[in-house]
């Protein structure tokens, strides 16, 4: 108690109010489409190390004393601008930036100004603008925000050609993906191959791995929030590409011009188009595709409200002539409201759906069989920021959200006289409020402190009592609004920056995070066999704490930024299946877990070179991944499967001339801890594998090159056009997909080791045009 005092009276520090008698406050947006621009600097060139910054819709306050100042706004890739103000009273004041044409097309991960990554407080955080990911060769030429993110710090691809990441030993369950503050349960297209997110519709992309704000809950290892374009304010916009597997079209126009916009994209593959032509009549009545829909509109009513409208829909579909199929899908919807109670007060309120489902089927209509799953959200929050001064940003809210489970649901064909009971619904209320504060104690010190209460009710559904073998001892049935099973955490959030000088800065953080919904998964991609489910009376919340630190430096004039980052990770109340679990359509699903602990800790160090005709970075990751299970490896601890010792990437861009750009990339990391048999055993003619240790083996090391050639056309008018070469694993490197155990035929009675390689050496061209 004496911690949580503590930590509630920093936030009743006086609020210094004597020498600032005035408020300038207003919008920054880009002055080509009108689009908000989110974190742009504003600074008081006359009052030394005294700013501020705008926030996810652009809006900045500044409290300041009366009398003549000269404002500076800043924001990467833009000119910067200059104005005289006499602040006698409060006062609006709006900025719209042009784009630096003498800029360079440059790979920008973290920085909106020059030196902010060295002083700002915020640390374990990447941001990456979509525009900007042009450049990077990827697979098959789609662009794609999930693949670059893989290729920094703390951030580890789950697996060749797999959109799942790792976030500091977290598993992939445990990352928050948000898509207009709306939670998208599953970000893979193609079985992982690709991400949801079409970079053409997105605005902005923030990764959170540590020290993390108050804001954000649920998930045990990192935020990934990702905002859509809010539309294009001045004239009608087309941008969109053309590739070998896929193509894409955006389009965006006003509303009312300067006060609404619209934004409607789409992307779709073709590989079924393709799988018409065959002769082969099982290949010809197969399907193989998938479509993304982006929809947002936004309109301002008055000075002081604004409204927005967002949604997004995804599916793919997967079928094998009437033998099988496979669909799973996203669907999001977000309603926002912005009202600007004073200068000095903003709040943002928000009302969200999420729905993601997954389905399969064998056999046809009579003689077939059908497995589904499903998770629904529905969401309401409420954001407050107050601006007291130019030395506090503070921000307060809370957060409701109703679960609904369905963990399976098995339809059968007329003729299948096999009728197994489906698992019951089951329902969750997740609940959160709390209070954070940005504070710039001096010039030198910064802290960002702050404290979120999360809870979680079961509500209606079944809940079940087991004995130490997994026998359902009790079984009780609650109605649809009883709350029977309640947890609450407290999670206290702080990162603060200690500025040596303007090029160098020390950071450290601490912060705890709660997750109340947990993936069951025996794989790596999401699959129909996977089960979501809550917290109850034997599946405890999960429980992170994270402490970290890190020197910050730039080089040069900002023409380098250095960054190392060491981190420790402590995780209780980890899931895991028992050996030999029974997972499907399991209505005591619970009783096949085992529960234990895990830590995780590392040093990440990335380079990045930002100015000038060669730009890229180096990242390098030393970490380890650890977990112990009581039932499993005999109680030891042991690498958990995302454990990597080494994670190194090479990203290189070089501008040859004004209209040719190349780029490449090299990716090495150690090879995933998995368990392989340790030998085998022959019983009455069948042999046996025995296995010893879990996770005791491990893959091949991976690496790979991958070079990519961007042309821009001559330009006509407006319309910008370019074509893009890539090749994806340049030397057609093998990596392991999966291994498996056979007999050799050349020497009977002795087992092989088989490697599957899922790609080798794959070109593509694609063609993009914007207007």
């Amino acid at each position: 108690m004496k911690n949580l005092s503590f930590l509630l009276l920093l936030f009743t520090i006086p609020i210094l109010t004597n020498a600032q008698n005035f408020t300038l406050s207003g919008n920054i947006k880009d002055a080509e489409n009108g689009e908000d621009l989110m974190g742009a600097t504003i600074l008081v060139k006359n009052i030394p190390n005294t700013g501020a910054f705008s926030n996810e819709y652009g809006f900045y306050s500044l409290t300041l004393p009366a009398g003549d100042h000269t404002i500076m706004i800043r924001y990467i890739g833009y000119e910067q601008v200059e104005k005289n103000i006499s602040l006698t009273e409060n006062q609006n004041l709006s900025f719209e930036l042009k784009l630096d044409n003498h800029t360079l097309d440059t790979i920008q991960i973290t920085a909106r100004r020059d030196n902010e990554n060295v002083t700002s407080s915020e640390m374990g955080v990447l941001r990456l603008d979509p525009r900007e990911v042009r450049n990077v060769p990827v697979l098959f030429g789609e662009r794609d925000i999930v693949k670059t993110l893989q290729l920094l710090p703390g951030v580890k691809s789950a697996g060749e050609g797999n959109s799942g990441f790792y976030v500091r030993g977290g598993g992939t369950d445990q990352n928050l993906i948000l898509l207009d503050e709306a939670p998208v349960y599953n970000a893979s297209h193609l079985l992982g191959f690709f991400s949801v997110f079409n970079s053409d519709a997105l605005k902005d992309v923030t990764l959170y791995k540590g020290g993390m704000p108050a804001e954000y809950g649920g998930r045990a290892s990192s935020v990934l929030d990702i905002r859509m374009k809010d539309g294009n304010k001045k004239r009608l916009g087309l941008t969109g590409g053309i590739g070998l597997i896929s193509s894409r079209l955006t389009i965006e126009a006003p509303i009312v011009k300067d006060k609404g916009s619209f934004m409607v994209s789409g992307r779709r593959t073709y590989a079924d188009v393709f799988l018409k032509l065959s002769k082969d009549s099982i290949i010809n009545s197969s399907t193989l595709y998938f479509y993304d829909f982006n929809a947002k509109a936004n309109y301002t009513i008055n000075d002081k409200n604004r409204i927005f409208l967002s949604g997004y829909f995804g599916r793919d579909v997967f079928g094998f002539s009437d033998f099988f199929g496979l669909n799973w899908g996203n669907a999001t919807a977000t309603v926002r409201w912005n009202h600007l109670f004073s200068d000095k007060l903003f709040s943002n309120t928000s009302f969200f759906v999420s729905d993601y489902d997954y389905k399969f089927f064998i056999g046809d209509n009579e003689n077939g069989f059908g497995l589904s799953s499903r998770i629904q959200d529905f969401n309401f929050k409420e954001d407050i920021t107050w601006f007291p001064n130019s030395r506090h940003t503070v921000k307060l809210g809370g957060q409701l959200i109703h679960h609904t489970f369905i963990p399976g649901k098995l339809e059968v064909g007329s003729e299948v006289t096999f009728r197994p009971p489906n698992p019951p619904r089951r329902f969750g209320l997740e609940g959160a409020v709390y209070l954070r504060d940005d504070f710039r104690i001096n010039n030198r010190f910064t802290v960002n402190y702050g404290l979120r209460l999360s809870t979680f009710h079961n509500m209606g559904g079944v809940s079940y009592t087991f004995d130490n073998e997994g026998n359902v001892l009790t079984e009780t049935n609650h109605d649809r609004w009883d709350f029977f099973e309640n947890n609450f955490g407290l999670e206290p959030r702080a990162s603060g920056r200690y500025l040596v000088n303007e090029s160098n800065s020390i950071k450290a953080s601490y912060t705890r995070n709660f997750q109340y919904i947990h993936l069951l998964s025996n794989s790596v991609s999401t699959s129909p066999t996977d089960v979501y489910v809550p917290t109850t009376n034997v599946v405890k919340p999960q429980i992170a704490d994270q402490v970290a630190v890190g020197y910050f430096t730039n080089l040069k004039d900002d023409m380098f930024e250095v960054s190392f980052e060491a981190y420790y990770k402590w995780l209780q109340n980890q899931i895991d299946y028992k050996n030999g679990a029974d997972l499907i359509l399991n209505s005591t699903v619970e009783s096949e877990l085992v529960f234990g602990k895990g830590r995780s800790f590392g040093g990440e160090l990335l380079i990045k070179k930002m100015k000038g005709k060669m730009t890229g970075w180096i990242s390098y990751t030393l970490s380890r991944a650890l977990r112990t299970f009581e039932g499993i490896n005999n109680g030891n601890e042991y690498p958990a499967r995302q454990d990597r010792i080494h994670d190194l990437s090479l990203t290189l861009i070089y501008q040859i001339a004004k209209r040719l750009t190349v780029s490449g990339n090299f990716v090495y990391y150690t090879g995933d801890a998995v368990t392989f048999p340790s030998g085998r055993y022959d019983l009455d003619g069948f042999t046996i594998p025995f296995y010893t240790e879990r996770n005791g083996y491990r893959f091949p090391d991976y690496h790979r090159l991958d070079l990519g050639i961007i042309y821009d056309l001559k330009e006509r008018k407006k319309w910008r056009h370019s074509l893009s070469l890539s090749c994806y694993n340049v030397y057609g490197r093998e990596n392991a997909f999966s291994i498996t155990f056979e007999e050799n035929t050349d020497f009977p009675g002795q087992t092989q080791a088989v490697r599957t390689a899922l790609f080798k050496t794959i070109p593509s061209i694609s063609y993009d045009f914007e207007f």
